[in-house]
């Protein structure tokens, strides 16, 4: 079985070629960064067009380069949601014109299932795991109980992780995208100089919070000597804010493993999954290691490239739900918001994010 993917929900658009045996033939990304960099963010307009302009030779260099022809797929898979509206139509309508004109299987995506069963296809995952997703837009920590199967234990009651690094980083000075530049500023710096707080760490539950994490970042930059920031000052911020996310991130799964515990199969040691744009980040990632090893549970963390926005986790995601004859009419339409678990409490500020 063969499937081509194509992933455009926010700033970078991509297209991947993926098989059965877990290997990703051929994939291309294009990043958008240089045109969002001078606006400090993601502006969904620009980011709409520059997938228009770049989706179809993408493909064409994707097929290409995987030595596969239209006629060899055997599903086309786009992300249909959540994300930028524009951008998902984009994605969309490319790969329901190529299922038609193809006459294979058109899967629409949930982009966060697209990052949740990333782990199946570089690590063979087995059902059931715990899984801790963190990007820009999401931060929730879920039972994956199979394809289309999840739990939602604990989800963001304002702002996600990946948010926070983007908008301290901004704050800062450090540019776009805001997550590198705080994890490259953060090097060598000393994370306990400024006291910063680990906003719902101890409480019970397993929701997050950052909001308040941003505003103490402000209240710190507006109490430091006017002018620019020092090497020494900047570090040593940066360091602060990523070790209070990788707190309050360790707090918050270890009780949700602690939930879990009890539902761990006799013998097997479970497994975390963490995923989405910030489990790139090397301290959260040893941090979520240090705590499974201290809990007897395997950490798995796909490779950075694969935790970004990318095609093959699309296309991988499309090919699972293909297996089992999920496939998508070509009158779906694009969602800006689609959670996980459906069933779960309504949350603040959680219609991406939920």
């Amino acid at each position: 079985m063969i499937v081509l993917g194509l992933e455009t929900s926010c700033d970078e658009t991509a297209a991947a070629v993926v098989d059965e045996t877990r290997h990703v033939r051929a994939q291309r990304l294009l990043s958008q960064h240089d045109a969002h960099r001078p606006y400090g963010g993601v502006v969904p307009e620009i980011a709409a067009r520059a997938h228009l302009d770049h989706l179809d030779r993408l493909v064409a260099e994707t097929l290409e380069a995987a030595g596969v022809a239209l006629a060899d797929l055997d599903g086309v898979a786009a992300t249909g949601g959540p994300g930028l509206i524009g951008g998902v139509i984009v994605g969309v309508m490319t790969a329901k014109a190529l299922a038609l004109a193809t006459g294979v299987p058109f899967v629409a995506v949930n982009h966060l299932e697209a990052h949740a069963l990333t782990a199946r296809l570089t690590d063979a995952v087995a059902f059931p795991y715990l899984l801790l997703l963190v990007s820009g837009g999401h931060c929730q920590l879920l039972e994956v109980r199979g394809v289309g199967a999840y739990r939602r234990l604990g989800t963001t009651i304002d702002d996600a992780a990946g948010e926070c690094f983007d908008k301290t980083a901004k704050m800062m000075g450090l540019g776009h995208p805001g997550g590198p530049a705080l994890e490259r500023a953060a090097v060598g710096g000393d994370p306990a100089r400024f006291a910063l707080p680990r906003p719902l760490r101890g409480r019970p539950g397993c929701d997050f919070s950052f909001s308040g994490l941003k505003t103490a970042t402000r209240q710190v930059l507006d109490g430091l000597p006017p002018g620019p920031l020092s090497d020494r000052d900047l570090a040593d911020l940066a360091a602060g804010v990523q070790g209070a996310v990788a707190d309050v991130l360790v707090d918050r799964t270890g009780r949700a493993m602690t939930r879990l515990a009890a539902d761990a199969a006799a013998g097997a040691a479970p497994t975390l999954v963490v995923a989405g744009g910030v489990a790139a980040n090397r301290t959260l990632r040893a941090a979520l290691g240090g705590l499974c090893a201290d809990r007897g549970w395997r950490l798995v963390a796909p490779p950075p490239a694969l935790c970004t926005d990318n095609a093959a986790m699309v296309a991988w995601a499309g090919l699972e739900r293909l297996r089992l004859g999920l496939t998508d009419p070509l009158e779906f339409k694009p969602r800006p918001r689609w959670p996980l678990d459906p069933d779960a409490p309504k949350r603040a500020f959680a219609g991406v994010k939920a």
